[in-house]
């Protein structure tokens, strides 16, 4: 195996039949990125109302230590910072897609509507069929994810789709699922509602291990997808008549990519709640970190882990006492990315 020195590491097998060609600031990106990962996740097994030092926390991962070492360690820590790592890691695959697909740093499946679709949907199932258990939410929020997409899909499609119109159309969508929504949580009596309320504001308490397993069993079959979108999605931001005169089936990878980014948000908020701005923030975070032209959904990835991870322990320990739900913590960072985006924008003359 033999490895070239450019900007670009370009790494070939002895006979020369497999190559790889990877971004070396990319590559340098990744190796911090899951450096900061690791970091938080150790922060989160060391801190809490019964606080562990570094050598019991390694102990009780190797199955060692005391009884309540195990138990905070291995049964509720762990778990819980995997769980916001997995959440966080396919929200920003997810609006990644999205982003490339409709060429707007605005575009995210918590903005056009898809997240407030796969909400109602699990919701239906919560407060409706009374049924909470984590394969009816599922379904329910797999199926209430793809008929906003198929709907939002057929109401922008006007001799093909394009990117503004789509948003447009998922906005108005959007703020009709939220008075649905609304309207659910009204006809619930109060524990449901006070359930529900904090559900959709995104929690991660309580999560366990079934939580984790779940999550990750999705991701490694459709994340693949994702990335095997990643190359046509690169072509696609070349513009439609463009991509389809280098023969790309524009129409066929438009579906996928939506398809995929409901199935990524729908796992995430049967998991976690409908965090917002995850989605939205990560995928720009990473571009700009890697300075990559296309979607960049391996950093993104780590992007969305580290920022819903390291939220999720400041919702923690910011108020000693008292946990916050993580959305809490996530619409604060968001309005501040939200403002961020808008300066940059009139800067530039584009707002």
């Amino acid at each position: 195996m033999t490895v070239t020195s450019s900007p670009q590491w370009t790494v070939r097998s002895r006979s020369g039949r497999i190559s790889l060609r990877l971004h070396r600031r990319t590559v340098w990106v990744a190796v911090v990125l899951v450096v900061l990962c690791f970091a938080v996740v150790l922060a989160s097994l060391l801190s809490g109302n019964y606080p562990i030092g570094v050598s019991d926390v390694f102990r009780a991962l190797g199955g060692h230590g005391t009884l309540q070492q195990r138990y905070f360690v291995n049964d509720v820590r762990l778990p819980r910072v995997l769980v916001a790592l997995l959440v966080g890691a396919a929200l920003a695959v997810s609006g990644a897609l999205f982003q490339s697909l409709s060429a707007n740093p605005l575009g995210s499946p918590d903005i056009v509507g898809f997240n407030n679709g796969a909400a109602a949907g699990a919701l239906v199932c919560i407060l409706l069929l009374k049924d909470s258990s984590l394969a009816a939410t599922g379904i329910g929020a797999v199926a209430g994810g793809g008929v906003v997409a198929v709907l939002i899909y057929l109401l922008s499609y006007r001799g093909g789709v394009r990117g503004y119109r789509l948003i447009l159309v998922g906005v108005g969508v959007s703020a009709l699922l939220s008075a649905g929504i609304a309207y659910l949580l009204s006809r619930a009596n109060l524990n449901e509602m006070l359930n529900a309320q904090i559900w959709l504001v995104g929690s991660l308490n309580g999560r366990s291990w079934e939580h984790a397993w779940i999550l990750l069993a999705v991701l490694v079959v459709v994340l693949p997808c994702a990335f095997l979108l990643s190359k046509p999605l690169l072509t696609l931001e070349l513009g439609p008549d463009s991509a389809t005169s280098l023969g790309l089936p524009v129409g066929a990878v438009r579906r996928r990519a939506i398809t995929v980014s409901v199935l990524l948000s729908a796992v995430a908020i049967v998991c976690a709640g409908p965090i917002s701005f995850v989605a939205l923030a990560a995928p720009q975070v990473a571009k700009r970190l890697a300075r990559s032209v296309g979607p960049s959904l391996s950093i993104s990835a780590l992007s969305g882990g580290f920022l819903l991870a390291f939220a999720d322990l400041v919702a923690q320990r910011l108020i000693p006492g008292s946990q916050l739900p993580v959305g809490v913590t996530t619409l604060v960072l968001g309005g501040l990315y939200l403002g961020w985006l808008l300066v940059g924008e009139m800067r530039r003359g584009r707002a």
